[in-house]
């Protein structure tokens, strides 16, 4: 049978304590033992079934991230207290001093900021490539690189990984393969196209209502259980922590996962179609003009089509301030960073969650000042949005001074 994530996810059933239909949430820090000997296996790893304290792991936070393991194909996960909560601890687990990461040149800035800033001060080095080029990131992979690091679909430029590529090339060299899958979960499931372990920002669409700040960590068993050892385990040392009342929230909202997926990418699909038709320069992976847009179909499920991001550059940031400004005073959503809300979402992101990118390195890869970055909402009538969207471009001019440099 077909791997199918969602079917994945509907198939695991908790009990609550008192036979509710949803899990009883794990109101506790430490936990209590009948015999000294059991405290001491637990510590040891080696009494399955039995909780020590919850940073290390808690029913709760085993919940979810069985949930989210079987979303991703992957044999278990652990969650963690964000996104960046998820990635900085598997950096750490896997690199030392000395130590070479060769990354995407477009990822989140806040992953950009650790590898470029923080993680020398552990003599750990990155190139940053364009990881659409194979030969480019075969290229940069040095005796001490130790990760492939990259995002399914990237931030905020929208630039799509060859995984099932980029997992060749990480066997072929004896890399770990790093995808943070953050704005694609169900359309594309990276471990099935061979990438070692899967991140997502839990904040984002999986939790899907802006209320929560999650990470998770999918894998194997054997490095999920190496970042809880209690001696050198990076989530358990680095302390990222998920509180189990949050997780037991993010695994509510996880069961509509499909639905919200297929209206996000419905309504960024008919918005895009209709921004390109305006002269626009769009970029979304389900236009045909996207470059990685038959890569993109080559690894998606369908039916949760091409995520809910979308791109447009207007030429200035005053031009896309301006706008932003007018669209959130019509409603039509809010200026504000972050993805994934039941509402629109839009930033700029060279001011914002790519600021910490330099201006020359924001330039060569193509973010410009104008593009805004739009997380596309659950709109019942996507059609009125457009319209109402249209007319505010309008009002400023954008529309005319965009079809007159196109022509």
């Amino acid at each position: 049978m077909a791997f199918k994530p969602a079917n994945n996810i509907q198939d695991l059933q908790y009990f609550g304590e008192f036979g509710g239909v949803n899990p009883s949430i794990s109101d506790s820090s430490t936990y209590t033992f009948l015999s000294a000997k059991t405290m001491f296996d637990t510590f040891e790893g080696n009494a399955d079934g039995c909780y020590l304290y919850s940073r290390h792991s808690s029913p709760s936070n085993l919940y979810l991230g069985e949930a989210l393991a079987a979303m991703e194909g992957t044999e278990t996960a652990t969650v963690t207290a964000s996104g960046m909560g998820a990635i900085t601890p598997v950096i750490m687990q896997l690199c030392g001093a000395g130590d070479h990461v060769v990354s995407s040149r477009t990822i989140y800035g806040g992953t950009y900021a650790f590898l470029k800033n923080f993680a020398p001060r552990f003599n750990i080095e990155t190139s940053f490539i364009d990881i659409t080029k194979l030969d480019v990131v075969e290229a940069a992979i040095t005796k001490n690189t130790k990760i492939l690091y990259c995002e399914s679909v990237s931030n905020p430029l929208l630039e799509v990984a060859d995984i099932r590529g980029l997992a060749k090339l990480a066997k072929k060299h004896n890399l770990k393969l790093v995808v943070d899958n953050t704005f694609s979960p169900l359309s594309i499931s990276p471990a099935k196209l061979g990438a070692d372990i899967v991140i997502h920002s839990l904040t984002k669409f999986i939790n899907g209502s802006s209320d929560t700040v999650a990470g998770v960590i999918c894998g194997t068993q054997e490095f999920v259980d190496d970042l809880r050892n209690v001696n050198d385990g990076a989530c358990m040392l680095l302390g990222s922590t998920m509180d189990s009342l949050r997780s037991a929230s993010v695994l509510k909202n996880l069961r509509t996962l499909h639905i919200r997926m297929q209206q996000h990418s419905y309504n960024a699909t008919y918005l895009a179609e209709k921004f390109e038709a305006d002269g626009l320069k769009t970029v979304y992976p389900g236009l045909k003009s996207h470059p990685s847009h038959e890569l993109f179909k080559s690894m998606m499920y369908d039916k949760y089509g091409f995520g809910g991001m979308l791109t447009i550059d207007v030429g200035s940031i005053e031009k896309a301030n301006e706008l932003m400004e007018m669209m959130q005073t019509k409603n039509l959503g809010y200026l504000a960073v972050s993805l994934g809300f039941y509402k629109t979402l839009f930033s700029a992101p060279g001011s914002s969650t790519s600021s910490e990118i330099p201006d020359d390195e924001r330039e060569a890869m193509g973010l410009s000042d104008g593009l805004i970055r739009f997380s596309i909402g659950l709109d019942a009538d996507i059609e009125r949005t457009y319209t109402m969207m249209r007319k505010c471009m309008e009002t400023l001019n954008i529309l005319e001074t965009k079809t007159s440099e196109m022509v």
